[in-house]
């Protein structure tokens, strides 16, 4: 939903022209944005049951990479579709995937493929939106999610449908479907009624463990719950109800248990939170992890009564492994990013794509910890920016993990700017990845950049994750001040050229922290939260808010208020810079107009930017450029000399 025809068409008219106004001519930020080193990065990877392979997708193609001989070939059913979501048969002789029609509404091919070469088969043609295909455990089924006739791309973090006419209550709900392989029947099993989030087959193929629930799927993740469905009848039942989100639905492989990960959780698909085990036999629940001090994020069975799982552990990612007994191993750990392992049959055989600040990402196989690189996709790419450390201060007794990213050609003998970057979430943390577009943008800017970790986030265990919890901008705000303080203390910052910016949850702190201080020279807020008790009757996902403040907004707003950066807008003086896509459901543009309108009125330097037909996420690499240059100029404006640094 967007909410733009809300909005007085003479005001829409001047915020759509901004963009032409500035991030079009050139400038220092443009310049360095421009020559930013393009790594290659590779979307997903699924190693083989019999782990002999490795299907990856690259830019939208299909390859598969031999790990005896490293010899690869291409899949390709047609060069002007994009391929994704491939998946090996238990058998690991074919792979099913998904090639998207360049069409405005979703739409989606489904295709077999064998994976030692030969003629593809198109076995369905999808008019919606097609995710997660999966072979049945005996090869002759295809389950996968699907919306019939979806609008739009699904999800919250996708552009809204503008409201038009005459508002009624039609629900478009993912639903198991299933495909025969023998005749290539498509049929939809589970109600239309229930949305799917995940699923995983039993062994024996009978069935399938998922998260449900009714009504709208993007604002009811946030109150889904474990459900047993037969896959003949599609029948759901309800088998457990969490007290907080739930993620990660996997089946033993004895078919005896259903693990799943539960926490606070502010985003569909940012999973954190503790480990539990469901026995199928008399329905028992355990908590496999109480109190552990990471945040477990993805879950596999390696064995009948053992789970690997990978893990934020410290701001780092890990693997670590836990048995029925709640008996917890650490595996392996290291400074860098590592996206979810794809695990053979044999337990221990994986591939992942590793990066971290230095290095691009590429694909490795192997045992955890062990894995041998397997391509060379960015060999000659060097990162354009500084060192980043992995940074920790004290609030207090609470240590505080983050990034800290020093400037290009660092000289200890000058001073420098200072940029706090507050990730989304605040279920979420920053990590080790490639960055080219914020930390590495600013490091070569001549910035110190900082993505802080604080209470909120996930690294620290879920204690740490809900310690924000009917507190925003309260300890959270704290933990990165304190951050701040410590930097300046050792290093050579200028105080008089800090800047703060951020995305999303990052965009609310951005607003958050200008109401409660004036240190910050220069704000950068995208997509960011101004005012609870509007935001609560118009964006797309309310639902999130239950469990961070106890209640609703009509029923507690006392809660909100005391968070609520349009109560201290009063205080702000602060030059900033709003940024915001117009069909935006999670944060609709709504918050940043109160925030800019607020400001303008107040006289305090201001620029807004809305981005025509861009959700929370943008869609447009055009318009991300445009961001990111915004807002490192924005930044250049406010500190003044920037550059390489001033003498001390």
């Amino acid at each position: 939903m967007t909410l733009k025809g809300r909005i007085p068409s003479c005001i829409l008219f001047v915020l759509l022209a901004l963009p032409t106004t500035l991030a079009q001519t050139s400038s220092r930020a443009a310049t360095v944005i421009d020559s930013m080193p393009q790594a290659k990065t590779i979307s997903e990877a699924a190693i083989s049951p019999d782990g002999t392979r490795v299907a990856y997708i690259l830019n939208g193609r299909l390859s598969v990479v031999s790990l005896n001989d490293s010899t690869s070939r291409s899949i390709e059913v047609d060069g002007k579709l994009e391929l994704r979501r491939a998946a090996w048969s238990p058998d690991s002789k074919q792979l099913v995937f998904l090639a998207d029609l360049a069409t405005e509404a979703p739409s989606a091919q489904l295709w077999t493929a064998p994976a030692d070469g030969g003629t593809p088969a198109k076995r369905a043609d999808l008019k919606g939106n097609a995710d997660a295909p999966s072979f049945s455990p005996d090869g002759t089924k295809l389950a996968l999610l699907f919306i019939e006739g979806m609008p739009r791309q699904s999800g919250p973090l996708q552009p809204m449908t503008p409201l038009a006419g005459v508002i009624g209550n039609k629900i478009y709900e993912q639903r198991l479907t299933t495909v025969d392989l023998s005749t290539n029947v498509v049929t939809q099993v589970t109600p239309a009624d229930m949305y799917i989030y995940e699923y995983d087959w039993t062994p024996d193929g009978q069935g399938w463990w998922a998260t449900a629930a009714h009504g709208s799927g993007d604002a009811n993740w946030y109150v889904a719950r474990l459900y047993h469905i037969p896959v003949k009848s599609g029948e759901m039942h309800e088998i457990y109800t969490p007290k907080l989100q739930i993620a990660e639905p996997k089946v033993s492989t004895d078919g005896k248990h259903i693990a799943f990960i539960e926490g606070l959780m502010s985003d569909e698909g940012s999973t954190g939170g503790e480990i539990f085990v469901l026995t199928v036999a008399g329905g028992k629940v355990q908590n496999l992890t109480p109190h552990i001090k990471v945040s477990p994020s993805s879950l596999t069975w390696t064995a009948p009564d053992r789970i690997t799982f990978g893990e934020n552990i410290d701001g780092k990612s890990g693997f670590g492994t836990v048995n029925l007994a709640g008996e917890v191993k650490q595996v392996w750990s290291e400074d860098e990013f590592v996206g979810r392992a794809s695990f053979a049959r044999d337990g221990t055989t994986t591939t992942v794509v590793r990066q971290s600040f230095s290095t691009p990402p590429e694909l490795w196989a192997g045992s955890i910890g062990v894995w041998k690189q397997i391509t060379t996709l960015n060999t000659d790419i060097k990162p354009a920016w500084g060192v980043a450390h992995n940074y920790h201060w004290m609030n207090g007794n609470q240590r505080v993990q983050g990034w800290l990213m020093f400037p290009k050609d660092y000289d200890a003998s000058k001073t420098y700017p200072l940029v706090v970057n507050v990730h989304g979430g605040p279920s979420a943390a920053c990590g080790a990845h490639w960055d080219t577009r914020i930390m590495g943008a600013q490091s070569a800017m001549g910035y110190f950049a900082l993505c802080p970790n604080p209470r909120g986030s996930y690294g620290q265990g879920e204690a740490f994750t809900q310690g924000n919890v009917k507190d925003f901008g309260g300890g959270d705000f704290r933990d990165i001040m304190t951050g701040v303080d410590a930097i300046l203390k050792e290093y050579p910052v200028d105080p008089r050229r800090l800047g703060i910016r951020g995305h999303s949850y990052g965009g609310y702190m951005t607003m958050w922290a200008e109401t409660q201080t004036h240190r910050f020279a220069a704000a950068v807020a995208g997509a960011g939260l101004s005012d609870w008790l509007s935001y609560y009757g118009v964006n797309e996902i309310d639902e999130w808010m239950i469990p961070f403040f106890g209640k609703s907004v009509y029923d507690d707003p006392a809660v909100y208020a005391k968070s609520d950066p349009m109560h201290f807008v009063k205080n702000v003086k602060t030059p900033t810079l709003i940024l915001v896509g117009d069909s935006d459901g999670e944060v609709p543009m709504e918050q940043s107009v109160e925030w800019w309108h607020a400001l303008e009125t107040l006289k305090v330097p201001t620029q807004f930017v809305v981005y025509p037909h861009e959700g929370h996420v943008f869609v447009n690499p055009a318009d991300w450029r445009d961001y990111f240059v915004r807002s490192l100029d924005w930044f250049d404006q406010w500190f003044g000399k920037a550059g390489d640094g001033t003498t001390k």
